[in-house]
């Protein structure tokens, strides 16, 4: 701990173990400390079971139809999409020219424009255009290019148009999918960052409680813990480690079904995402459901796993998520949570302390893969490049061991 760190980490969870990795494998002296005694914080994975039923307080044990507890292992925070099989909507022929028009769109060629301009014809407009259903549009705005409501529909359509084309070309790259999802569950993601912090020279420290944040000048410039301090110029951490630094913003709720079935009309999928969108069902936000199954190592064999969520909006959050929960049915056990969201009241610049939001309703990386990129910049003052991490961590293992 009596050490000088250029980044000190508060939290493990996937937003700070990613940045924990990337300040790493930029050459920054990293120390990431968490008081739980397990990785993941509010995206870990609970397992075995038991250790599901207690948290939320049903019982000490599930019943023997669940199988072996250590069979199972439950994402508290779900954060992945798997497409099904779009043939369906991609056979529709005004559909499908919007496709080609997407495919060969390049904002850099004008001559695949087709008379919009992409700079201020709104995507409403676009949609317009190609003459498409609301339904359709719905589908395209929110499972495509992952919009959480409709504001986009009046804004310049580049960036709907390359999300749409991000979404198209990872489907072709990998198949069924365009997401990825880890065996034995989202826990596993922090973990390999945190690894990947380690390699290059990071130091961590699990069940390390935090006694105080040590600030001068207005600037933090180490962290206290069980009377030792530990010195930094910069600190990144999770909402709960500085509750006089963020707001609340509003609450999530997220419903964990376990299901001794396959959702129906998947045709038999061991996973999927649904996304109700918000006019679907009246609503400001849209609402979603992801579902694994004992095929990706979390579940026992035979059983699956559903989490619906959304962003609440009244004050009964369980008649909110009934949409989705009549969808699941018949549910063998649920657990219902509804967590504040937070989010920081400064950016970071003038104390040097980096917040990362709370975990929102959304079951897509997206709005994460967001906010890591905005600390990113705030805490180095330019973009964060891909290309330039994976040539780092070429010069150290080749390009055959990444």
């Amino acid at each position: 701990m009596d050490e000088e760190y250029d980044v000190i980490v508060l939290g493990t969870g996937l937003t700070e173990c990613i940045l924990s990795g990337i300040m790493s494998v930029n050459g920054k002296k990293v120390l990431h400390m968490d008081r739980n005694p397990y990785y993941g914080g509010e995206s870990s994975s609970i397992t075995p079971l038991e250790e599901l039923y207690k948290r939320f307080g049903i019982s000490d044990s599930p019943p023997e139809s669940m199988g072996r507890g250590r069979d199972w292992n439950v994402d508290l925070i779900p954060k992945f999409l798997m497409a099904n099989d779009l043939m369906g909507m991609f056979e529709k022929r005004r559909f499908r020219k919007f496709l080609v028009f997407v495919a060969n769109f390049d904002e850099n060629d004008p001559k695949t424009f087709e008379g919009v301009d992409p700079k201020l014809t709104t995507m409403g407009e676009v949609y317009k255009k190609f003459d498409l259903g609301q339904d359709v549009i719905d589908f395209t705005g929110h499972a495509l290019a992952l919009y959480r409501t409709d504001d986009y529909l009046e804004l310049p359509c580049l960036e709907t148009v390359n999300r749409i084309k991000l979404y198209s070309e990872s489907l072709a790259r990998y198949g069924k999918s365009p997401y990825l999802y880890p065996l034995y569950g989202l826990g596993e993601l922090p973990q390999g960052f945190a690894r990947l912090s380690a390699i290059y020279g990071g130091t961590y420290m699990l069940n390390k409680p935090v006694d105080e944040i040590v600030m001068e000048g207005g600037h933090v410039v180490g962290v206290k813990s069980e009377g030792e301090v530990a010195r930094c110029k910069q600190l990144i951490c999770d909402p709960s480690y500085i509750p006089d630094r963020v707001h609340k913003v509003g609450q999530v709720i997220r419903v964990i079904c376990i299901l001794s079935h396959p959702i129906k009309n998947t045709n038999d999928a061991n996973s999927c995402q649904i996304i109700i969108p918000q006019n679907q069902v009246n609503r400001k936000s849209d609402i979603y459901v992801c579902m694994i199954s004992y095929a990706h190592n979390v579940a026992a064999q035979g059983k699956y796993i559903a989490i619906a969520s959304t962003t609440v909006e009244t004050s009964d959050p369980e008649a909110e998520i009934e949409p989705a929960l009549e969808l699941l049915e018949p549910i063998d056990q649920k657990f219902v949570a509804i967590s504040d969201m937070y989010e920081p009241t400064e950016d970071g610049t003038e104390s040097q302390i980096f917040a990362s939001r709370s975990y929102d309703a959304t079951t897509h990386f997206e709005t994460t893969c967001n906010d890591i990129k905005d600390i990113y910049k705030r805490m180095t003052g330019s973009d964060f490049d891909f290309e330039n991490m994976k040539r780092k961590q070429n010069d150290v293992f080749g390009e055959d061991e990444q």
